[in-house]
């Protein structure tokens, strides 16, 4: 007889068969795999089980699939109380369009594993040794003078007080820390049991022949039950486990061979640090040895160009559609006898925004921070038109009909004002309100790298260093006379940030690439309504080309007041704009708007491959 019961052979055809009424436990107990390697349980952080519709329907399964889910809601609560960290990820996609692979960068919550300490201080055993050599002192002199024995139980005494007050103290610190661990490992074993418990009631719903065994089958069906559910669990944690012992054998490996072979290493070490020097020197690569790729990654925008762009539009149409409602205040809200605007500037600059939501999202798309640009938008700008009633008076002259006489007389009448205010809160100070104190510190060096993309909304200079000193320099100017009041006007520019008023001057509503609207409002102060222009190819090239004014790279006989175009990325088109204030025959100064968002003096080489060339302006 087996555990399955009596069973009868038939020692010619080999034929098996059970004769006593206990049902074979392989038959009908066993948990199908579906269930218990499901996605369920592999996928779900809570190990969550999913139930069919039909399956709740089921009046005899309800109760225990209610308290599998209220299990999994304790053990999913457990665990969001437990601290996380940021991991950066590397996701590997594979484009369609270009038949290339390429890498996506995020951030993503992991949980913190439980500290083990900071490890023995290695000052601690130096001050006990000093404590005992006093206390042998002590004990030595104490038989002679009673009073210094007793001073010296009660130093003792007092001391083991606070040596156990501060064990307990750290203790309960400890205990703390780890409350969210111990809650979450009691309720993932209520989970499972509850999970335990369902496959059981399942197993017994779906044989009701297991009903009517004996107790004694029963018992060891639901205990069979259970303990290949929880073994199938504990496979994931053998494995996870067994994956750690192993990694940690390999680092200890490692150190060991490092401490074998220390002095090679040390030479090796010292081989590749002069290496380094040597190629820094040599290559233009330095800036990628010395910053290195962590630190480049850690200042980048990780968004696609794209969606960097996406969502740059979608903002600026906001600002648009805000400039809209102010123009058309006084059509859409007529009869006032008078309109008073006290109105702030709408404008932001591009980086500044991208920095705020590369620093609370890492890597985003317009639908996903669509939410966050109506709220950054409505903490930006606050538009408030009020009503106002004046009491005036005006005089009115009447005639007595009769008699002829003429009399004047103060008649009051409402005056109607609307007034029209808009307050703008810089995108720095909303950046301090909505981030954190570690996204806050991120925002502000993705603004000060530009997130190491600072073309990626058009225009402008990449260079972001500071303006240079003239003081020294001694200019020579060309056979063409200058405008040295030209020249004057723009280096009092210098120091603006933002481009207010140059583009509001050109027309724009809000913001924009402002390197040719700055040259553009140069030339108009200076009495010069033509060239106007706002882009640099499109626009300026094609205005001193087709005059006959152009001057390719190298051209020596350029002028302060002329305008000197850049193509920053070796593509022919002009990307940047400035205007040329004097050379020394070796270098071109210039002064450009736009360049790292500012006006600033800079210098070239006078056949730095960046010049595109020079628009030649004439002055009589």
């Amino acid at each position: 007889m087996s555990r399955d019961g009596l069973v009868r052979e038939n020692m010619t055809t080999g034929e098996t068969e059970n004769i006593s009424s206990r049902v074979n436990e392989n038959s009908v107990q066993d948990v199908p795999e579906s269930l218990i390697q499901g996605k369920e349980i592999s996928n779900k952080k809570s190990s969550r089980l999913t139930f069919t519709e039909e399956e709740r329907n089921i009046p005899e399964l309800q109760k225990y699939i209610k308290k599998s889910d209220q299990a999994a809601d304790r053990l999913d609560e457990a665990r969001d109380k437990i601290p996380k960290k940021k991991v950066l990820s590397f996701d590997r996609e594979f484009d369609e369009k270009t038949g290339k692979g390429k890498t996506r960068l995020h951030f993503e919550e992991k949980e913190k594993p439980i500290g083990t300490g900071k490890g023995i201080d290695p000052i601690s055993p130096a001050l006990n040794e000093a404590g005992a050599f006093v206390h042998k002192k002590i004990h030595e002199a104490e038989h002679d003078n009673a009073g210094v024995e007793a001073a010296h139980k009660t130093e003792k005494a007092a001391e083991t007080l606070g040596r156990f007050s501060v064990r307990k103290a750290r203790q309960n610190y400890r205990n703390q820390k780890l409350k969210p661990y111990r809650t979450a490992r009691k309720a993932e074993k209520a989970a499972e049991k509850a999970n335990a418990r369902y496959f059981y009631k399942k197993a017994m719903y779906e044989n009701p022949n297991l009903s009517s065994a004996n107790p004694f089958s029963r018992m060891w069906q639901k205990r069979r039950l259970k303990r290949k559910y929880a073994a199938e669990l504990r496979k994931k944690g053998q494995k996870a486990a067994k994956a750690a012992k192993k990694s940690a054998k390999k680092t200890k490996q490692a150190g060991s061979f490092i401490i074998r072979h220390r002095r090679g290493i040390a030479i090796l070490i010292a081989l590749s640090l002069i290496f380094i020097l040597i190629f820094t020197g040599l290559s233009s690569c330095s800036s990628l040895l010395s910053g290195g790729f962590n630190g480049v990654l850690g200042t980048s925008y990780t968004s696609e160009d794209s969606d960097l762009v996406a969502v740059e539009n979608a903002y600026a149409a906001m600002e648009n559609e805000l400039q809209g409602k102010i123009d058309n205040v006084e059509k859409d809200y007529p009869g006032y006898d008078e309109y008073k605007y006290e109105l702030d500037g709408i404008g932001h600059n591009p980086h500044e925004l991208a920095s705020i939501l590369t620093a609370k999202h890492q890597s985003y798309t317009l639908s996903k921070v669509q939410a966050d640009l109506q709220k950054i938008f409505g903490k930006q700008y606050s538009l408030t038109l009020k009503e106002e009633v004046e009491v005036r008076y005006k005089t009115e002259t009447h005639t007595d009909p009769d008699t002829g006489e003429t009399t004047k007389e103060e008649v009051p009448y409402n005056y109607y004002i609307l007034h029209i205010r808009l307050k703008t809160t810089p995108l720095s100070d909303i950046a301090r309100e909505i981030l954190n104190e570690d996204e806050l510190k991120m925002y502000r060096v993705y603004l000060e790298t530009s997130g190491n993309k600072p073309l990626v909304f058009g225009g402008g200079s990449p260079d972001g260093s500071a303006s240079e000193d003239l003081s020294g320099v001694h200019f020579v100017n060309g056979t063409r006379p200058g405008n040295p009041e030209l020249v004057n006007l723009a280096k009092k520019q210098v120091g603006n940030v933002g481009g207010y008023p140059y583009w509001s001057w050109y027309g724009f509503n809000g913001r924009v690439e402002w390197c040719a609207c700055f040259v553009s409002w140069c030339y108009h102060k200076a009495g010069k309504s033509e060239p106007r222009f706002a882009g640099c190819q499109s626009q300026g090239v094609p205005w001193f080309t087709s005059r006959g004014q152009w001057g390719a790279r190298g051209y020596k006989n350029i002028a302060p007041g002329d305008a000197i175009f850049f193509d920053w990325d070796g593509d022919g088109g002009a990307d940047h704009v400035g205007i040329v204030i004097g050379t020394d025959g070796s270098r071109v100064y210039t002064v450009e708007g736009n360049s790292g968002d500012a006006c600033k003096i800079k210098s070239y080489d006078i056949n730095s491959g960046y010049i595109k060339g020079y628009g030649l302006m004439n002055w009589n």
